[in-house]
């Protein structure tokens, strides 16, 4: 099986090819422009020849296309992302966004518990948002205590002493954003 990471250097020849079609030059006017022999843009066209950036990159000039172009290198990655549950201090916690991502973002769902978790807030460098998307979520930001309920949201700055969790014994489902310098805390915190 072919490595899909050297699919472009397979199609290379064929780009080559049709850029110099396009142009409407032959293979000595290439050559001529670029100080590569004919014989080897003729062995890069048809395959049989493995490109080097001694002889890319001259051929991207003279095209006038990024290497990246030229070598049909993808745009994009997969914008889609694949959502793993994990549980954290009982806490079902599901990342919405890639680890390398400046924000991070995470829908959480703290179940309903006849008893109330203790309330212990904590600060850290960074900022939080919350969106609250069923059940009240109880914000406790320094001294002041802040109820949340479906279609509502917070933001705060988390250098305060902070604290949130359910309002009562039912479940709650919310979403989180902050950033990396957030990210530890929330990881061993469970915010």
């Amino acid at each position: 099986m072919a490595n899909d990471s050297l699919a472009p250097l397979r199609l290379l020849g064929e780009r080559l090819r049709t850029l110099r079609a396009r142009r409407g030059a032959s293979l000595s006017e290439i050559a001529a422009a670029t100080g590569i022999s004919a014989s080897t843009l003729s062995r890069l066209e048809s395959g049989q020849r493995k490109p080097s950036l001694e002889l890319v990159l001259p051929l991207a000039s003279e095209y006038g296309v990024s290497l990246d172009e030229l070598m049909a290198l993808p745009t994009a990655r997969d914008p889609r992302i694949t959502p793993v549950v994990s549980e954290l201090n009982g806490q079902l916690v599901q990342a919405l966004s890639r680890r390398s991502s400046p924000t991070q973002v995470r829908r959480t769902r703290i179940p309903g518990s006849a008893t109330p978790p203790p309330r212990t807030p904590v600060s850290h460098p960074g900022f939080d948002w919350v969106y609250v998307l069923s059940g009240t979520l109880v914000l406790l930001l320094g001294e002041t205590e802040w109820r949340l309920g479906p279609g509502q949201a917070a933001e705060f700055d988390t250098s305060t002493p902070h604290w949130f969790g359910p309002a009562d014994h039912r479940a709650v489902d919310y979403l989180s954003l902050f950033t990396h310098a957030g990210e530890r805390a929330h990881d061993h915190r469970g915010e």
